[in-house]
């Protein structure tokens, strides 16, 4: 992590504001701090929206206020009600509420045009008919002001077209309404913006109502003063934004005058964070869904087995600032792993498989061993693992002839502790047609039971898992890796697309997990699958779409080794 980031963790300068209007009795005295989460339900969350959901939610908790949610469908191009379920369960499974309080910006449509018709009425709005082409041709540039030819349009004239314009007499594009502030303002949001535009299109909730639609500009301080927002806190390219949310404040008779706070937005390395570009990503086909466990969609990460503290956790400890940064994934991954390292059972499992046969164990013998299910939580107890003269383990754990420094099993090896289990030594193995090793020959030692190192005996070799053969159950095992090969996978000239990492997923088929994890319940939609500690693999839970009873599907959440350094 940079010094740069070690320096903000943890900060957040919106409480420092708030703080600071609180003793100073400044806007917030007397009053319930109120805050909104205004989503555009046209894509899932992303860990992006994470941090504006604890930004949002977060403050309204911390200062015991309340947070609205808010879907922003003033944009009926790409909005649908999958979109607006999958938001509300994503937030509550982050665990938090809105009550009663969930609003859609579309709720206001009648409102927003009684306002445009007030502008219109003191000159403050006027029906403009510059094409798209022409809008910007007549924008100027720094040296030159904007112009429109249709800026002194009479009053009258303005609301008959505006009036017309809501009746659907014209075609798309025809005219806008714009704002009359300053077509010479250094500030290009500030000349003279368009705040109302033409489009016939179905909307997912008002239908054919409507064939004109606010722009988001003017709609969103509207949206705000309604519902009573005291602070209004978004990401950090409104701040240009910001003169114009105040001039529709101050110009339209609204019950209530909230404050916009800018805050820089998340970014993250090797992960796109583009609502468009994770839905091309959908749309072609090159990840599985929306929930896909590479896409860093809060639903992607639930399936890969993130949890809502570590999500949480991640976006404290990153800090509330104006200035923007990139997070490490890593940092992401090291809050999962701290997580789950105190809640998440152990078991043993084992990916590739070789089976070993212990040729002095007596066959037809099945013995158990008690283990703890997670050292951590004592609570949790133990549970009974089988052992028998046959089991599986991990075919890198054996190698014909050993490199230098391998403390693993080979014929003649060092003796080797079973975890839990035994010692034991490689006596010989067994291969295919092709070379293949399908078979190791061991034997152990009886007076070793338990194969604890505390028993004082100085073994060189390894402590290897395993899992009994004769009740092993088979299970998929998927191996994720970053989506983007690329750190920065759309930064300047780059298509992100070219940028996808070909080795980002692994199915392994035919590895083996102990009996325990047969009959585990299923997981449930928009809950967390509950996560084991693979030993020696990593965090791994239940894929929430494939796995059934009959056939176990598990992702790997995160590795065991923790590579991310403060």
């Amino acid at each position: 992590m940079s010094e740069e980031m070690k320096s903000v963790m943890g900060q957040n300068f919106i409480h420092d504001f708030i703080d600071e209007e609180l003793a100073l009795g400044g806007r917030c005295e007397g009053k319930q701090v109120h805050t909104r989460f205004p989503p555009e339900p046209n894509g899932y969350l992303h860990i992006g929206h994470a941090k504006a959901i604890f930004i949002d939610f977060g403050t309204a908790e911390k200062y015991s206020g309340i947070c609205n949610l808010r879907m922003d469908d003033t944009n009926p191009t790409k909005e649908d009600e999958e979109f607006v379920d999958a938001i509300q369960e994503d937030i509550h499974w982050l665990g938090y509420d809105w009550d009663d309080r969930f609003y859609f910006a579309s709720d206001y449509f009648d409102q927003m045009y009684e306002y445009a018709v007030e502008l219109i009425k003191k000159g403050l709005a006027y029906v403009c008919e510059l094409t798209p082409e022409e809008f910007k041709e007549y924008r100027g540039d720094v040296n030159t002001p904007a112009r429109s030819p249709w800026r002194d349009r009479p009053i009258e004239e303005s609301l008959d077209l505006f009036a017309r314009m809501k009746a659907g007499e014209f075609p798309n594009g025809k005219y806008t309404l714009r704002a009359k502030i300053d077509l010479a303002s250094g500030n290009f949001n500030m000349r003279d913006p368009a705040i109302y535009r033409i489009n016939h299109m179905h909307h997912h909730r008002q239908g054919d109502k409507w064939c004109i639609y606010p722009m988001y500009d003017f709609a969103h301080p509207l949206e705000d003063a309604l519902e009573g927002i005291t602070h209004s806190l978004c990401s950090l390219e409104f701040e240009d934004h910001r003169p114009l949310y105040d001039w529709v404040i101050e110009n339209c008779p609204v019950p209530a005058k909230p404050r916009q706070i800018e805050f820089a937005r998340l970014g993250i390395n090797y992960t796109v964070m583009s609502k468009r570009k994770l839905r091309q990503l959908v749309e072609e086909g090159r990840v599985s869904g929306w929930d896909d466990p590479r896409m860093p969609t809060l639903c992607g990460l639930r399936r890969r087995g993130y949890t809502p503290a570590a999500i949480r956790d991640f976006s404290e400890r990153n800090g509330v600032t104006k200035a923007p940064s990139v997070v490490e994934f890593g940092f992401l991954e090291h809050c999962l792993r701290e997580d789950l390292n105190l809640t998440a059972p152990r078991v043993m499992a084992v990916l590739r498989p070789v089976k070993l046969v212990i040729d002095n164990y007596p066959a037809g013998k099945v013995e158990t061993f008690t283990v703890e299910n997670n050292p951590n939580r004592p609570e949790d107890g133990t549970r009974e693992v089988s052992f028998s003269r046959e089991i599986y383990v991990e075919s890198e754990d054996f190698l014909p002839e050993p490199i230098p420094k391998y403390k693993r099993l080979f014929p003649d090896g060092p003796e080797c502790r079973l975890k839990g289990a035994y010692l034991i030594k490689c006596t010989g193995y067994e291969t295919d047609e092709a070379g293949n090793v399908t078979l190791i020959h061991a034997e152990y030692d009886p007076d070793s039971r338990g194969g604890d190192p505390a028993d004082g005996r100085k073994v060189k070799g390894a402590t290897l898992h395993w899992v009994d053969a004769a009740t092993a159950v088979d299970a998929e095992i998927r191996l994720y890796d970053n989506l983007f090969s690329d750190e920065a996978p759309d930064a300047g000239n780059k298509n992100f697309l070219d940028c996808l990492n070909p080795n980002s997923l692994e199915v392994l088929t035919g590895s083996k997990v102990e009996a325990s994890l047969a009959g585990v319940p299923m997981p449930q939609p928009g809950k967390t699958s509950p996560s084991y500690q693979f030993m020696r693999q990593g965090y791994f839970c239940l894929d929430s779409r494939d796995a059934r009873p009959d056939h176990l599907v598990f992702n790997r959440s995160v590795s065991l080794k923790d590579s991310f350094k403060f």
